[in-house]
C-alpha cells in the first residue's frame, strides 16, 4: 500500500520539509490534498486530535508532527535515496545537536518574521511590529554562531547534509516570495551552506511544480 501523505498543496512549513524529504528519500506516495476545512472534520480530527498538516498513513500507521514523520522515513528507508541521519553514535549524537540548534535558535525566529512579515500582513490581521524587530535584530547573531560553525564543517551536523539541514528551509518560500531573504548578505559559510542546501533539485522541483503525488 503506497504511503498516503495529507498535505497542503503548497511546500512551506512542515508540509516542504515532509515532502523534501519523500523526495530525497526517493518514497512513492500518494498526496491527499486538503484545506482548512478539511482538516477540522470529525473524520481527520479522528486521525489528527491537532487537526493540522502534515499527516502520513503508512498502511495503516498513523503519524503526525513534521520532524516525527521525517524522522521516521529517514529511517525506515535509511538504505535509499539520500542518508540524513547517519549511523554511528557520534555522528548521530552530532546530528542531534544540529537539530536541536535548528529547533531552538533558527526556527522560532524565522518562524515569527514569517507570521508578522508575510502572514498576518496577507490575511489583513495585526502585525505585532515589536516581536518582528526583535526577531529580525536577534537572527543576525544566531547566523554568526552558525558562520563559525560552518567554517569548520560543510554542514551543520558535519560534513554531509542531514535532517537538520533540510529544516532551515520550511519558511523560505513565503519570505522570499516577499521580498524577506532573511539569508541574504550572511557571512562566506553561512551563503556557501545556504546555496548548497536551498539549490538541491528536489527542493528546487518543489518550488516549481509544489506538492504532488510521486509513483
Amino acid at each position: 500500500m503506497v504511503l498516503k501523505f495529507y498535505s497542503f498543496s503548497s511546500p512551506t512549513a512542515g508540509c516542504g520539509a515532509v515532502a523534501l524529504t519523500l523526495l530525497e528519500k526517493r518514497v512513492p506516495f500518494e498526496v491527499i490534498h486538503v484545506d482548512m476545512a478539511d482538516i477540522k472534520t470529525p473524520e481527520y480530527l479522528a486521525k489528527h486530535p491537532w487537526g493540522q498538516v502534515p499527516m502520513i498513513d503508512d498502511d495503516g500507521f498513523i503519524l503526525y508532527e513534521s520532524r516525527a514523520i521525517c524522522r521516521y522515513l529517514a529511517e525506515k528507508y535509511a538504505d535509499q535515496g539520500t542518508p540524513l541521519i547517519p549511523t554511528g553514535l557520534t555522528a548521530k549524537a552530532r546530528f542531534e545537536q544540529a537539530a536541536s540548534i535548528e529547533l531552538a535558535n533558527f526556527w522560532p525566529l524565522v518562524r515569527r518574521i514569517t507570521i508578522e512579515a508575510v502572514y498576518n500582513p496577507r490575511r489583513n490581521l495585526p502585525v505585532d511590529e515589536a516581536a518582528l524587530a526583535q526577531a529580525r535584530s536577534e537572527l543576525p547573531a544566531k547566523l554568526d554562531v552558525y558562520e563559525v560553525i560552518l567554517g569548520t564543517q560543510k554542514y551543520l551536523g558535519g560534513n554531509e547534509i542531514t535532517l537538520a539541514d533540510l529544516f532551515h528551509l520550511w519558511f523560505a518560500p513565503p519570505l522570499n516570495r516577499a521580498g524577506h531573504d532573511v539569508m541574504l548578505n550572511r557571512g562566506p559559510n553561512v551563503t556557501r551552506w545556504w546555496n548548497d542546501i536551498s539549490s538541491r533539485p528536489s527542493w528546487v522541483k518543489l518550488q516549481a511544480e509544489g506538492i504532488k503525488s510521486v509513483s
